[in-house]
């Protein structure tokens, strides 16, 4: 990692008031800067993260406390976590579990990869509309 500190696997975590404030810095920069549409772009991941969890945000079916991906030490991979539904286990209803169905268990750098690559491409998908679709719109 750059200057050595933090690397992979990481043991310091961004807490809930760093979110909050990075959250509100890229909203008042994309509304005070006119670019707010594009910025919902960039977004589309946690935005996609936001609907996919509706149910179990608004209590619809069970919301443990954690609802991050569960490490198993014996593979050192990473795995779904769960919920217990009546007498089944549902998988929580975020992106990084919803990855972690798709791909299977996977180490957690793999799956640092493949996010990061979601979030790249959806980047990438907004500065293209932005400055390409936009033009044959507005233009």
């Amino acid at each position: 990692s750059p200057g050595g500190h933090n690397g992979y696997p990481a043991s310091v975590f961004v807490g809930d008031t760093y979110c909050y404030f990075a959250g509100m810095t890229f909203a008042v920069v994309g509304i005070l800067g006119h670019f707010s549409k594009t910025l919902l772009l960039f977004f589309l991941p946690q935005i996609f993260n936001f609907l996919w969890s509706t149910p179990q945000l608004f209590k619809l079916v069970p919301c443990p406390k954690h609802r991050l991906p569960r490490f198993d030490a014996s593979t050192g991979l990473m795995e779904p976590s769960k919920a217990r539904r009546g007498d089944r286990d549902m998988v929580n209803m975020t992106l990084i579990n919803l990855t972690l169905q798709a791909m299977g268990p996977t180490s957690e750098e793999k799956l640092c990869i493949v996010l990061l690559a979601l979030q790249t491409i959806c980047c990438c998908f907004g500065l293209y509309v932005r400055y390409y679709l936009a033009q044959l719109v507005f233009d």
